[in-house]
């Protein structure tokens, strides 16, 4: 699942794909109506793979939530993003158990949710193995050498 492609955009409302870059702006489509329009360095842009989420020890990933969310919600769409805040929290907190409750907001589970059910239904999830090991270069070493036994040619 390659989420630097769908694209957060503050002030509109959804999620948007990544069609092409521009000279000045990058020209998206709404997932919400397919509507494609540029959206230019002003805006503030977040692409969901930069996205994390605080948690008691290190930030988890919005993949990972998204994975936690499809594991155990058995590739089902999760609760309705309207329900109330009391219901989104107990609900999160199923899906990410040690998820900071100070620092992560109704608001931020609301999109969370609407984000994750919108990609389940446009079907972008693809939460297969990625076997993908990054590659090594391997070059050989050259030997060590002692300062103090190298002789010198003279």
């Amino acid at each position: 699942m390659d989420l630097s492609k769908i694209l957060s955009i503050a002030g509109k409302n959804g999620l948007f794909k990544v069609i092409s870059q521009a000279k000045n702006a990058v020209v998206v489509e709404s997932l919400i109506d397919n509507k494609r329009f540029p959206a230019f360095g002003h805006e503030k842009i977040s692409s969901l793979e930069e996205i994390s989420i605080f948690t008691t020890g290190d930030d988890i990933p919005l993949k990972k939530v998204f994975e936690a969310f499809h594991e155990k919600l058995e590739g089902k769409p999760a609760i309705d993003s309207k329900s109330d805040n009391n219901t989104l929290k107990k609900f999160f907190l199923e899906m990410v158990p040690d998820f900071d409750q100070d620092r992560v907001y109704v608001s931020d589970i609301r999109k969370m949710v609407s984000w994750y059910n919108m990609l389940l239904e446009k079907q972008l999830l693809d939460f297969t193995e990625e076997t993908e090991e990054p590659a090594t270069a391997e070059t050989p070493e050259a030997p060590a050498t002692d300062p103090e036994k190298a002789e010198t040619a003279e």
